[in-house]
């Protein structure tokens, strides 16, 4: 019993170890994307025809901090996931903490590539579309709050859902998932994932379909990589049959 306590306090003690080593990467992050912030801001309303506005002094403290903060957030995830690697490595075989070490680039390259699709594709969709149903009946002003809470909870969120396929990898070949649980859950996914693409996309066909299509080749691009995981996994355990 007191050999427990002593292993569960040194659990913990490392998990405080590295969530204290993440933290630090993103204030140090916060920091450094906060003296570029304004490059930053400049370059996201480079297309806008008029300047935002801001209706007080904390308002501007708050656009560049949300700024600072995202791209402090992309850049601590490399960081983040090698923290949740070295804290399973001492439960992982040595070819698995090999393969799963190689995943912390891709989750960092996916995150980057979701909020681009979200921002370069999504977005201006949806803000032609809103655009388009004021022309001629109200006089548009944005303030730079409304403005950058718009852009961030519209294109942050396929930062997450891009990882969809690294994850289910990861998962896997952790034996956490497996391809038959995905084909199980595939209706439900689907169904969810649709849910999604309506929710944040205006209710025009194309823009849905801009989306779904994305989102649901994501989800079948998870599963046949759990495919090629397992059947890998199941060939280096003895005894056990190969799935198809």
């Amino acid at each position: 019993m007191q050999d427990k306590d002593v292993y569960l306090v040194e659990h913990l003690e490392e998990l405080r170890k590295r969530i204290i080593i993440t933290l630090g990467a993103f204030m140090i992050f916060l920091m450094c994307a906060f003296i570029f912030v304004k490059d930053l801001y400049n370059w996201l309303i480079r297309d806008l025809d008029e300047k935002l506005a801001v209706l007080g002094p904390s308002d501007i403290l708050w656009v560049y901090m949300i700024l600072s903060g995202v791209c402090a957030f992309a850049c601590t995830i490399p960081v983040a996931a090698y923290q949740v690697w070295r804290f399973v490595t001492p439960a992982l075989h040595k070819k698995e903490r090999e393969v799963t070490l190689r995943f912390i680039p891709g989750f960092f390259l996916l995150f980057i590539l979701g909020v681009g699709f979200g921002y370069f594709v999504l977005f201006p969709i949806v803000l032609g579309f809103l655009m388009g149903l004021s022309e001629g009946q109200f006089q548009t002003m944005f303030t730079a709050e409304r403005y950058f809470s718009f852009l961030i909870n519209l294109t942050l969120p396929f930062g997450f859902l891009f990882e969809m396929p690294l994850v289910v990898l990861f998962l896997t070949r952790l034996g956490i998932l497996n391809p038959m649980r995905l084909v199980k859950a595939r209706k439900l996914s689907y169904f969810v994932l649709i849910v999604i693409s309506i929710l944040i996309t205006p209710p025009d066909f194309i823009s849905d379909f801009l989306v779904i299509i994305p989102l649901l080749t994501l989800y079948e691009v998870s599963l046949t990589l759990s495919r090629i995981v397992y059947k890998k996994k199941l060939k280096e355990e003895v005894g056990v049959p190969e799935f198809n």
